[in-house]
């Protein structure tokens, strides 16, 4: 009996992870590939919660969860240290005896290809370990995997130390026509956290280890985006934008419930008349910056959708200004998720105030909205620097000598971009292109392809 293509498909437990690798799975299982989707019990137990009532995930993908041996208490997980050296203790072994279990169980549907994040690099040694295929899936830009694999060369050139700090104020510029990383910008830069930048930087050797043993690199980008970044990585193959599927209402990954509500407001507002405010899931702005942001967004007399997490600020609930919201009430929304996607587009959203990382600078690129961009770590300042100087599709903000952005910084900001004409038609320009690399003959059509039909080759 011939065996049927399986996969199993392992995100790392965050919100920006997840659900790019969920797009890819329900893609993969739309071309009849059985997928398997491994959660950590905690992030299934968060998404089986944000689900509407009697919705289940798209019946395409079947959901598994294995333990990631930390205790339920939220603050555990914020430890970025102690997240990753619990899932490398308790996960590979729960994978192997996941994937022992499997194929076990039919022999005619044996796990033939494990797809993980590159940062779950674990899952891609097991795999290998245990015989079968590997795809590693970059969650950042190409620009950003291009400069970790450049590490090692960088500091044997003196232009970086063994830390990842730079030793001179020069930009580094990797080849002829990429965008140059500025000091203190590099995807691994955390200036006020040494122990979490020695983190970051060491983990660039087993990055590049990792893109050794796999058969395919994907990446949520397409080719005509950044040519040069891409030239940089042997074997990359482009498969975005990853776009939600419309006629799979409940096939994202979510880990705080969608308040879709929001958009039945969006098509009571003016076309091009809203400003869209999401800074994704992990970033906190300071009880001060907060007030800025509010006070700013209330100062442009203009309609806003802002979604505030709960956990907002950092260690306490966000805190908006007294009489806030009862003085915005005629003009703004605000939910603690979105249904991003389809508010970036909705026709009544001017532009993206966004903290740039890279899920949400795919899908805004993709939907032609303009930005406004306030990174807050790793590789969305460099993002940011694509979108303003590479790309030129949005503005970005100035600090004030205390590092805040100041409301009077945001409506300057704001207004400037509402007013470029210039901005708004690359915007769109870019949107046109990311289409196209998406329909048949497009660059990551035919990557996605060639991807699948090598899936089901292995399956045989």
């Amino acid at each position: 009996m011939d065996r049927e293509p399986h996969v199993l498909v392992i995100p790392f437990p965050a919100q920006g992870h997840a659900g790019p690798l969920m797009k890819l799975s329900t893609k993969i299982a739309e071309h009849g590939i059985k997928v398997t989707f491994v959660s950590t019990e905690h992030m299934h137990a968060k998404i089986t919660a944000s689900m509407p009532q009697k919705a289940e995930q798209s019946s395409l993908i079947t959901m598994v969860s294995i333990p990631d041996g930390l205790e339920s208490h939220e603050a555990d997980r914020r430890d970025l240290h102690k997240v990753r050296q619990s899932m490398l203790t308790v996960m590979p072994g729960c994978l192997r005896n996941l994937i022992e279990k499997v194929n076990k169980s039919n022999d005619c549907e044996k796990i033939s290809c494990v797809i993980a994040d590159l940062t779950v690099g674990w899952a891609l040694e097991v795999a290998e370990q245990m015989g079968i295929a590997r795809a590693a899936v970059i969650p950042y830009a190409p620009a950003s995997l291009a400069l970790v694999l450049h590490a090692p060369k960088l500091v044997e050139a003196g232009l970086l130390d063994s830390n990842g700090n730079a030793m001179t104020d020069e930009p580094i510029l990797l080849s002829e026509g990429t965008l140059p990383w500025k000091k203190k910008e590099y995807g691994w830069c955390f200036p006020s956290q040494p122990h979490m930048q020695k983190l970051f930087f060491g983990g660039c050797s087993a990055v590049a280890q990792n893109l050794k043993i796999s058969n395919w690199i994907l990446c949520n980008s397409f080719y005509e985006l950044d040519p040069p970044a891409c030239d940089l990585i042997p074997n990359i193959l482009t498969i975005g934008p990853l776009l939600g599927r419309d006629h799979l209402e409940h096939s994202a990954v979510n880990f705080w419930p969608e308040d879709s509500t929001c958009l039945g407001w969006l098509d009571k507002q003016a076309v091009g008349s809203v400003i869209y405010v999401a800074f994704g899931s992990l970033a906190v702005l300071s009880q001060e910056q907060l007030e800025e942001l509010a006070l700013g967004l209330e100062s442009l007399q203009q309609p806003f959708l802002w979604v505030v997490r709960s956990d907002f600020m950092n260690k306490s609930h966000a805190k908006l200004p007294d009489g806030f919201v009862e003085r915005v009430s005629d003009r703004g929304k605000l939910v603690e998720w979105a249904p991003q996607e389809k508010v970036l587009g909705h026709p009544s959203v001017a532009c993206f105030l966004s903290h740039c990382g890279w899920n949400s600078t795919i899908e805004g690129l993709s939907m032609g909205v303009p930005f406004l961009c306030w990174p807050y770590f790793a590789d969305q300042y460099q993002n940011r620097n694509y979108i303003f100087d590479a790309w030129k599709i949005g503005l970005r903000f100035f600090p004030d000598e205390n590092g805040i952005i100041t409301r009077q910084e945001i409506q300057r900001q704001a207004k400037a971009l509402l007013n470029d004409d210039g901005i708004k038609a690359n915007a769109l320009k870019m949107k046109q292109m990311a289409r196209k690399s998406l329909v048949e003959g497009g660059s990551s059509f035919r990557n996605f392809e060639s991807f699948v039909s090598q899936l089901k080759a292995i399956g045989c």
